[in-house]
C-alpha cells in the first residue's frame, strides 16, 4: 500500500516515464500472444519464432530498469529510514512499481489481443485482425497467462536486482570519475565475435524456419550473434564516451571544453551503456534491410514491425532517461557554477557540444557495425 500511494503522488514525468513502461510491456505482450497463435498453426516453427520474441522483452527489460533507477521514490535520503523506508524498502517499492507497470501493459494487451480476435463485440474494429491472430482456434489460457507474466517478473526482478544497496554502492562508482575505457577492449572483441557468429551463421543451410528475404542460414545463430555484438557496444559505449571527454580537454581547453569534457568522463558509463545499444539497435535496422529487400514475401511482416517499433523505441526512451538521469546527477554542480557567476549559455553550450561530439563518434561506429552486420546477410 506504501508503494502504490507514492507511486500515486510521483510527479508527472516520473508518471511518463510509467506509462513508456506500461505501452512498451503491452507491445510486447501482443507480441507474444499473436506468436503463440501462429505458433499453434505452424508447431515446426513455434521455438524460433518465440525466441526472436527475446529482443524486444529484453528491451523493456532495460528500459524499465532505467525508469526504476530515475524515480524519485527509489532514491536514498535522510530520514527516509526513520520511517521504515530504509534501502530495501526502497528497492521492494522500485520493483513493485515497475511489475505494475508492466503488468498494467501486460493487461492492456491482453484486451486488444481480445477484442481483435474478435472474442469480443459491440466495439468498432472487433475481429480486424482475425486470421492474424486464429480466431478459429481456442486459445490456451495457461499458456497466455504464462506469456503475459513473463514481462512483469522479468522486469522486476531486474529492476529489485539493479537497485539493491550493493548495486546502488556499485553504480554510484562506475558513474563517478572512474576511467571507463576498462571495458572498451572487451566491448569491441564481443562486438568483433558477434559479428563473426552472425556471417557464419549466415552462411548456413538447412535452417528450421527460413527468414524472408535472401537468407538461409540460421535464425538462432543470426539472433546469437546480434546479442554478443549488442553486448559489445553496450561495452564500447562508455569507453568511446571517455575518451570523447578527454578528446575534448586536449590542446589547451577553454571554459566550454573544458565543462563539457569533466562531464563527458563522469557520466561515460550512465550516457555510454544506452548509446552502445541504440547504436546496436540502429545497426541491427540496417542489416534488416538488407535481409528483407523489396518484392521479398513477408509472412510475419506485420509483427516484425510491431517488434521493431518496440525495441527501437524502448532504445530511444532509454537513452532518454538516462540523460534525464545525467541532468539530475550534475543539479548540484550546476548550480555551484550559476553561483559562482558562470554564464547560463556557457553551461547550455557545453551540453550543446557534448550532443554534437557524441553524435560525431557514435554515428560512424553505427555506420561500420551496420555495414559489417548486413554485408552477409544481403549476399
Amino acid at each position: 500500500m506504501l508503494a502504490l500511494r507514492l507511486a500515486r503522488g510521483s510527479r508527472p514525468l516520473v508518471q511518463l516515464r510509467r506509462l513508456l513502461v506500461a505501452t512498451a510491456s503491452a507491445g510486447v505482450g501482443f507480441l507474444l500472444l499473436a506468436t503463440l497463435m501462429w505458433a499453434i498453426g505452424h508447431p515446426e516453427g513455434a521455438v524460433v519464432r518465440l525466441v526472436w520474441c527475446v529482443i524486444p522483452a529484453a528491451a523493456v527489460v532495460q528500459l524499465a530498469v532505467a525508469v526504476a533507477r530515475t524515480d524519485p521514490g527509489t532514491t536514498p535520503r535522510p530520514g527516509l529510514s526513520a520511517i521504515g523506508l530504509g534501502p530495501v524498502r526502497l528497492t521492494a517499492y522500485a520493483s513493485v512499481t515497475t511489475a505494475a507497470s508492466s503488468a498494467a501493459g501486460s493487461l492492456l494487451a491482453l484486451l486488444v489481443f481480445w477484442h481483435l480476435r474478435g472474442d469480443g463485440s459491440g466495439l468498432p474494429l472487433d475481429g480486424a485482425a482475425g486470421d492474424l491472430l486464429a480466431a478459429d482456434r481456442p486459445l490456451p489460457a495457461a499458456a497466455v497467462a504464462l506469456l503475459l507474466a513473463v514481462v512483469p517478473v522479468l522486469a522486476s526482478a531486474a529492476a529489485a536486482f539493479a537497485l539493491r544497496p550493493a548495486a546502488r554502492a556499485r553504480y554510484a562508482r562506475a558513474t563517478g570519475e572512474a576511467p571507463a575505457p576498462v571495458g572498451l577492449p572487451w566491448g569491441v572483441a564481443l562486438t568483433a565475435a558477434g559479428l563473426a557468429v552472425e556471417t557464419y551463421a549466415s552462411r548456413g543451410h538447412g535452417a528450421p524456419v527460413p527468414l524472408p528475404g535472401h537468407f538461409d542460414g540460421s535464425p538462432a545463430g543470426v539472433l546469437a550473434g546480434w546479442a554478443l555484438t549488442a553486448v559489445g557496444l553496450a561495452l564500447v559505449g562508455p569507453g568511446v564516451s571517455h575518451l570523447c571527454g578527454r578528446l575534448l580537454q586536449a590542446a589547451r581547453p577553454g571554459a566550454v571544453r573544458l565543462l563539457a569534457g569533466r562531464a563527458l568522463m563522469s557520466q561515460a558509463a550512465r550516457i555510454g551503456r544506452p548509446l552502445g545499444v541504440l547504436c546496436a539497435v540502429v545497426s541491427g535496422a540496417f542489416a534488416a534491410a538488407a535481409l528483407y529487400g523489396p518484392g521479398d514475401e513477408r509472412p510475419y511482416g506485420t509483427l516484425t514491425g510491431l517488434g521493431a517499433a518496440v525495441v527501437t523505441g524502448c532504445a530511444v526512451a532509454t537513452l532518454l532517461t538516462a540523460a534525464v538521469e545525467a541532468v539530475q546527477a550534475r543539479e548540484d554542480t550546476s548550480r555551484s557554477l550559476l553561483d559562482l557567476g558562470a554564464p547560463a549559455t556557457v553551461l547550455r553550450t557545453a551540453a550543446g557540444v557534448r550532443v554534437l561530439v557524441l553524435a560525431a563518434a557514435f554515428a560512424p561506429l553505427t555506420w561500420l557495425v551496420a555495414a559489417l552486420a548486413a554485408a552477409p546477410l544481403g549476399a
